[in-house]
């Protein structure tokens, strides 16, 4: 971005300053100590956006946690009902009930985000919703998608619908795959009313394009199918696969969109660390026996690869396996060497919610009870000296959910938080912003950290990373 601006003679760079031509303080210190970098950047890239000079995808809510700027923070949702007079209705029913309602995951596409609202409690008249990309409303209305009837506040048949959303993903050839669980009510009494089911919708037309219910057979008791990752090399899509974690029964699902055909792969790397599971968050203290969850996968290398990284909830730990062996159903029963231990642990309050990992293999992830965001450059090492941090803050970031990275040409990494551990506990504080979702370059968010892959690996210490030991 600088780089552009100086050459178009909008700004004038020093040592340690940019002088902005246009913008009403004309000296902005951009090196120096990080985080007052980024924080000054943030500000100039927003006054050139106003003025029309600079055109970042959106415009932020806020610049409190560099190098994130807040799109959206909200101290309770609301939804764009299609009358104040069926919001009262909602309301009056007990179909809505704003406190028990709060955004879990996100996805990005073109001008719009889109949220899940799962079903945790009573009271959320819509589990799939929309905002749009562009900012500049504090916290906006959340739009159904792809539009009221899909949903249970307006749907007398939810399993036509949408029934309770946690995570989404987006293919390159603009389609919304959405994890439904089918069930209601999680934290106060669990109910399946709905097959666990994958939707398909098309983001040209917002049409409903296919939906594939996961076979009984690979359902399990209390099973909990909690993420969703499509991956695809082809430009039509027609190679693609799906991959699903079941975070309460530790297993990989695949679904092969070609013929329609789910297979499930069971592994002791999907289980949680006993060691890990207990969690202490803001003086809360909780015990969590969650399994593979973290689902992120590598670009494709000089062999045709990919390489998903997975890690459980309760787990201090990182994990590998070739793309290659989970796409062939032949191997469900003759993998178990093809999972592996990567690099060191995380070490205590190391446990990580998503991950994602950008066009140039950067990792990022949600560090749950650190209030923070890890990096980590998938080329090198995996050791504490090799992972880093981007963003720490103890308000806006405490619990750090879901972790994206769009499709743009200069991609940006997303991060819900919404305070999960609180909310499951005791009503949220309606005076504080509990939700936010918030966006990063991906290169700025490295900069000056052990992730940045123009850091040359001979300057980092060998770290050896391989099959799990028997």
């Amino acid at each position: 971005m600088i780089q552009t601006l100086l050459q178009k003679g909008v700004v004038d760079r020093g040592s340690d300053t940019v002088f902005c031509h246009v913008c009403p303080k004309k000296k902005f210190l951009i090196l120096g100590q990080r985080s007052h970098e980024k924080s000054r950047y943030a500000g100039v890239t927003l006054w050139l956006a106003m003025l029309g000079l600079a055109s970042p995808q959106s415009l932020p809510a806020d610049l409190d946690t560099p190098p994130f700027s807040t799109l959206y923070k909200w101290k309770y949702v609301d939804f764009e009902f299609p009358t104040e007079g069926h919001r009262r209705q909602a309301i009056s029913s007990g179909k809505f009930i704003p406190e028990n309602v709060l955004p879990l995951g996100l996805e990005i596409w073109g001008s719009r985000v889109w949220v899940t609202i799962p079903s945790w409690k009573q009271g959320v008249p819509a589990t799939l919703a929309t905002v749009p990309r562009s900012g500049g409303v504090v916290s906006p209305r959340l739009v159904p998608y792809p539009d009221w009837s899909y949903h249970r506040a307006f749907n007398q048949d939810p399993c036509s619908g949408l029934t309770s959303v946690f995570r989404i993903s987006i293919d390159q050839c603009g389609r919304l795959w959405v994890l439904d669980s089918g069930q209601i009510d999680s934290t106060d009494s669990p109910k399946q009313i709905c097959p666990p089911t994958i939707v398909v919708f098309d983001l040209n037309t917002d049409t409903l394009l296919a939906r594939y219910t996961i076979p009984e057979k690979y359902v399990l008791q209390d099973s909990l199918f909690s993420n969703i990752i499509v991956d695809s090399r082809s430009p039509d899509c027609s190679d693609l696969h799906v991959y699903i974690t079941d975070t309460w029964r530790f297993g990989l699902l695949v679904f092969r969109e070609r013929d329609s055909e789910f297979w499930r792969f069971s592994h002791h790397l999907f289980y949680p660390d006993p060691l890990a599971s207990n969690f202490t968050l803001h003086g809360l203290n909780f015990q969590w026996s969650d399994g593979i969850f973290g689902l992120a996968l590598t670009p494709v290398n000089y062999y045709s690869e990919r390489i998903l990284y997975f890690h459980a909830m309760s787990s201090y730990r990182e994990f590998s396996v070739k793309t290659s062996v989970l796409r062939d159903s032949s191997r469900v029963n003759n993998s178990a060497t093809e999972f592996n231990l990567v690099g060191d642990s995380r070490g205590l309050y190391g446990q990580s919610s998503a991950s994602a990992i950008d066009k140039n293999g950067v990792m990022f992830y949600g560090l749950v009870t650190r209030d923070s965001i890890g990096c980590w450059d998938t080329k090198k090492p995996y050791h504490k000296s090799t992972t880093g941090v981007v963003a720490t803050n103890a308000e806006t970031l405490i619990f750090p959910n879901d972790v994206k990275v769009d499709q743009e040409e200069r991609q940006s990494v997303w991060v819900i938080s919404n305070k999960l551990p609180m909310f499951q506990n005791a009503p949220l504080d309606s005076n504080d912003y509990n939700y936010r979702i918030m966006y990063a370059d991906t290169g700025d968010a490295i900069r000056g950290t052990i992730c940045d892959p123009n850091l040359a690996p001979a300057q980092i210490p060998f770290f050896h990373s391989g099959p799990v030991l028997k």
